[in-house]
This record gives C-alpha cells, sequence and structure tokens, in this order.
C-alpha cells in the first residue's frame, strides 16, 4: 500500500496550486499523507510511494515547471505510481466532455507508464500575470471554470486505488 503521495503542479497565477491542494485534501481523507508542493521546490520524490503531477496549460503545453519536473526526477517517478492532471480551458469544455492530454503529456504518460491523465478546468482572473493573460482578460474570457466536485471525484479515485493495493 502507498503511504505518502506527493501532489506538484507547475502553475503561474495560482489556480494548479489550488486544485493541488484540493487533490491532496481528498487523498488526506483518505488516510494517505500526502502533501501539495510546487514542482520546482521538490529536490527528490524518493521518499514518496505515489505521485500526481499537474501542470496549467498555456498555448498547447504544460506549465513549464511541470515539463521539468518531469524530466528531471523521470527515472524515479517511472518506478512508482503516477497520475498526470492538467488545467486551463477557459470554458466549461472540461466539464462536458474528456479532453485529451495534449502531446508532451502524452509522452510523459508513455515515459512514466502513468495510470491516468484528466484536465480540468481552468481560472483567470483579473491581476493574473502575463500579457497574453491580460488580452484574455480584455477580450472577456476570464472566469473560473474548475470543477472542485469533478477534481475531488478524480482524487477519490487514486486514493482507493492506492489503499486497496
Amino acid at each position: 500500500m502507498a503511504d505518502k503521495v506527493l501532489v506538484t503542479y507547475g502553475t503561474t497565477n495560482g489556480s494548479t496550486a489550488e486544485i493541488a491542494e484540493a487533490v491532496a485534501a481528498v487523498l488526506r481523507k483518505d488516510g494517505l499523507s500526502a502533501e501539495a508542493r510546487p514542482a520546482p521546490d521538490v529536490a527528490s520524490v524518493a521518499s514518496y510511494d505515489a505521485v500526481v503531477v499537474g501542470g496549467g496549460l498555456y498555448a498547447g503545453r504544460w506549465h513549464k515547471d511541470a515539463r521539468r519536473f518531469v524530466r528531471r526526477h523521470g527515472r524515479t517517478l517511472a518506478g512508482r505510481p503516477v497520475w498526470l492532471f492538467s488545467s486551463g480551458p477557459l470554458d466549461p469544455s472540461a466539464s462536458e466532455r474528456d479532453i485529451p492530454p495534449v502531446r508532451g503529456v502524452r509522452r510523459a504518460m508513455t515515459r512514466l507508464d502513468a495510470r491516468g491523465h484528466i484536465t480540468f478546468g481552468g481560472r483567470l482572473e483579473e491581476g493574473a500575470k502575463g500579457r497574453v493573460a491580460g488580452m484574455i482578460l480584455r477580450s472577456g474570457k476570464g472566469g473560473d471554470f474548475r470543477d472542485f466536485t469533478a477534481i475531488e471525484t478524480w482524487a477519490a479515485g487514486i486514493g482507493h486505488e492506492l489503499t486497496r493495493s
């Protein structure tokens, strides 16, 4: 049985961090020791029994911190249960249908033999960093499209898989 789970993430404006925190909270409710940490802050994954990696989507690519994390820790990750998530669509599409992973995430899934991937809606609100974010907000396409019920349901599935093995 896996006891210690890392939920790590790459985020620019905090939306993906909040999803990671929600995932870790559900795993703790399931009796696991789970912590959410920014990907750049993780020096080693050796002490974790399982890992969840999340990244915001920007222009069809996973957040650079999530990509770097998977590259840097790939060998160690390949030996343990791994799940991936993406966040980003600024519309209800992620709640309406299964959105396949972007190409880079698909490659990471294959390399790591990941047990699963899901795309959640994103959030972009006033004050967000970045020129592109400002343009999106000015066009009226911002908002919060995260579905925390879906996030918690997905995390509970991971918890179930880890506690029954």
